[in-house]
């Protein structure tokens, strides 16, 4: 439904010409036969949601600008798109959602289903926030942000502030409340470095998210230890001279 209201808010009638209609409300109907929404009126206040981004000419919920954060990430994934682009893309997301449905002949390319895991995954888009509000946090705000994902070293980012440095693991929770979990990794850099390492819970985020910072959350939170086994399998060829 995000993407959807993305897409009509952005491209307007140029969205759901793409999907062979003239008018918003049969769109709309259209969306809620999909099973992707209760009512019509449903879709138009996704709609309205993302209005005030986007020069429209509609004001959409001007006071209740709640999903801004939403619309960043789904620009950092799809914002390049045109109006038919775009919709192709959304038509590869229906027929995933609904393998009856034939919308589009397009293939889905790796790339993108890449790119939808990412939105479908709290953690991605908790990252994405706190990269764009870190310095809203006073602890943070006049220091350098360094990505540290990459390494998988037990934390996200670093955080330089003058010469001392600090760590932050960023946790995402679509709700109010919930539990977070900390990897062996994440539980042993925690140790390392006390004080100076930093749980961020990014919660709400399905509303309007708010920034938690714990400080040596090891000190701070009560954690209890689950051991998971698992099988992790390799493949190795045969010797090559190369």
């Amino acid at each position: 439904m995000n993407l959807i209201g993305y897409g009509l808010a952005k491209f307007d009638l140029d969205f759901i010409k793409e999907f062979g209609f003239s008018t918003k409300s049969a769109f709309n109907q259209f969306v809620v036969d999909l099973g992707l929404a209760n009512t019509a009126k449903a879709v138009s206040n996704r709609q309205d949601s993302f209005d005030p981004y986007f020069d429209n000419g509609r004001r959409g919920w001007y006071q209740r600008k709640q999903r801004e954060h939403i619309k960043l990430f789904i620009d950092s994934l799809f914002g390049k798109e045109n109006a038919k682009e775009y919709a192709n893309i959304i038509k590869l997301y229906i027929q995933d959602y609904n393998k009856d449905i034939s919308l589009t002949t397009i293939k889905e390319s790796p790339v993108l289903k890449s790119k939808f895991k990412q939105l479908q995954e709290t953690g991605k888009e908790a990252e994405f926030y706190f990269m764009n509000n870190y310095q809203t946090i006073g602890r943070f705000a006049n220091g350098i942000l360094e990505d540290a994902r990459l390494w998988g070293d037990g934390y996200d980012f670093q955080i330089q502030i003058e010469n001392n440095f600090c760590l932050a693991e960023v946790k995402g929770i679509r709700e109010k409340s919930g539990s977070i979990r900390l990897t062996q990794n994440e539980y042993t850099k925690a140790q390392e470095f006390n004080s100076d390492y930093f749980l961020v819970v990014i919660s709400n985020l399905s509303y309007t998210p708010k920034l938690n910072l714990v400080e040596n959350p090891l000190q701070t939170l009560s954690f209890t230890c689950k051991e998971i086994k698992s099988v992790q399998s390799n493949y190795h060829s045969e010797l090559i001279n190369w």
